[in-house]
């Protein structure tokens, strides 16, 4: 039994007979199975070549685990106290007991850490959200505050020119044969009509480009021929004052570009507008176009308003760009200014991927220089001279039909038509221009002059029905939109839908007489 230790691997016993030949337990030696404890119980168990287990019913204590085995006359038994098997199962619950007690507080731990975790985020998620309440409550607040001084201002700013109107009406009546008093009120009436025009195209633009519903267009159009065309249109207005505008150097090596000719004019026009207005009697305007660079297709131009006139504080140049700002308090009256004209600009030069740079000193005057990127028109036609009178001979006697639902407006239009040798002919909506023409003979009418928002039939819906028709003028006459829709996307939906042009109400006598020839003459 060498090799073999009681601790390690239990007590081991061969016997042969009634005697004990050997044991790892030399005491055991000699004596009778039956004298032996554990030996006896696994005899009167009888189960050879399994593990069992027995126990004394006397005696708590004695149980054991162990393990009988037969080979000819020698019988072999191992048996382990219970206690021995124990001991180390015990620790080893011990340990796992405490292990688990760890885990589980650990777990515990890690539960109340994410609940708190959980808890504080929940209530960091509910402060900020509170939070953007308040804040939203603040905007609608400040939202409905913008909105009542707005309404405020408009109020005011509408209502002035309307009083200039009704009261040069009323003291033109008082004076009825007074023809020099007549003449001033035209006059002064003609001058509140076009403050109260400029305000609220200013009030539609803002309002589009605050919503995001600005749409540029992309078509070709002369830089320079669109410069000059707006100095011919403010000249007037500078010389009642004595302010002299130069075009020193506008010559550009790439003039004809691709852009959006529409909102460049009214942007340039807001520039120089303001100079005009904010300038001194007799002062001057600059106005200078370069060339900054060009890289292939695309050439960045600069266009530069100097002016002579009363300037800007540094305080004020902070605030230039916010609606309705505006330095002086006396400025709507003194100047005839809404505050919306920069705002305009800079908003139109944003969408457009410009930049607007000024510099100002109070008293002595202001320069703006904006920048703005626009596609080379390699394919461009030689444009006329600026400034060459129109041939209006082209217009005598010449057919127009006219539609157009509302009385005031058919009125001018047939007193400015009519007075230029041109014959008129009036549909009162689209339904009835569309069955005067499909009714007259080929070549009766040279020109249709298209209301758009009319019953029946809108403008739109009826030059798609003329267009449809089959006769020979019907693709070829030249149909002009006379509307008071003056957005891009207006003039968008007025070529879709088969139109040769857009004239926006009210309507110039000039821009009206000049298309009409350019297409007459043809």
């Amino acid at each position: 039994m060498a090799g073999f230790t009681i601790p390690g691997d239990g007590t081991l016993v061969v016997a042969r007979g009634d005697s004990i030949i050997a044991s790892n337990d030399e005491s055991l030696l000699g004596l009778a199975p039956d004298a032996v404890l554990p030996l006896q119980l696994l005899r009167e168990r009888g189960r050879f070549d399994q593990m069992v287990y027995v126990r004394d019913a006397t005696i708590r204590s004695r149980r054991y685990f162990g393990y009988a085995t037969q080979g000819r006359d020698f019988y072999v038994y191992a048996y382990l106290p219970e206690g021995t098997i124990y001991t180390k199962t015990i620790k080893n619950l011990m340990f796992t007991s405490v292990a688990y007690l760890l885990i589980v507080l650990m777990i515990e731990l890690v539960r109340r850490r994410t609940l708190q975790n959980y808890q504080q985020e929940k209530a960091r998620q509910e402060h900020a959200y509170q939070a953007s309440l308040e804040q939203a409550a603040h905007r609608a607040e400040a939202a409905n505050i913008a909105k009542t001084e707005f309404l405020q201002r408009m109020s005011h700013d509408i209502r002035t020119p309307i009083n200039g109107i009704r009261g040069m009406i009323e003291i033109g009546n008082h004076y009825s044969t007074d023809m020099a008093k007549q003449a001033e009120c035209r006059e002064k009436i003609w001058e509140a009509s076009g403050l109260l025009l400029e305000l609220v195209n200013e009030v539609l633009d803002m309002g589009k480009l605050e919503s995001g519903e600005i749409v540029l267009e992309h078509r070709p159009f002369n830089m320079v021929t669109l410069l000059t065309g707006l100095c011919d249109v403010l000249e007037k207005q500078a010389a009642e004052r004595g302010i002299t505008i130069r075009c020193e150097d506008i010559a550009l090596p790439h003039p004809d570009l691709i852009g959006s000719p529409l909102h460049v004019k009214r942007l340039v026009m807001n520039i120089i507008s303001n100079a005009i207005k904010y300038n001194k009697d007799n002062g001057s305007i600059t106005l200078t176009l370069h060339e900054l660079r060009s890289e292939g297709d695309k050439a960045w131009v600069r266009f530069t308003c100097a002016d002579t006139g009363i300037g800007m504080s540094e305080e004020f140049q902070k605030h230039l760009f916010e609606p309705f700002a505006q330095e002086l308090l006396d400025a709507r009256s003194t100047y005839g200014g809404t505050g919306l004209g920069m705002p305009i600009a800079k908003a139109l030069i944003d969408a457009m991927g410009g930049t607007i740079e000024f510099t100002s000193r109070q008293g002595e005057g202001t320069t703006y220089y904006i920048t703005l990127p626009f596609a080379v028109d390699h394919a461009a036609a030689p444009q006329p001279l600026p400034g060459a009178p129109a041939d209006l001979s082209a217009l005598q006697g010449k057919h127009i039909l006219l539609a157009e639902d509302n009385d005031l407006n058919l009125e001018i239009a047939e007193f400015l038509l009519q007075n230029a040798g041109l014959r008129t002919t009036a549909a009162r909506n689209g339904q009835e221009a569309v069955t005067l023409f499909a009714a007259s003979a080929p070549g009766t009418f040279d020109a249709i002059l298209m209301d758009v928002m009319m019953p029946q039939l809108d403008g739109y819906e009826a030059t798609r029905a003329i267009r449809a028709l089959d006769r020979p003028d019907a693709a070829a006459i030249p149909i002009f939109a006379m509307t008071a829709n003056a957005f891009t996307e207006d003039r968008r939906r007025a070529y879709d839908s088969g139109m040769n042009e857009h004239l926006t109400k009210p309507l110039e006598p000039d821009t009206l007489l000049r298309t009409l020839a350019k297409y007459l003459q043809r």
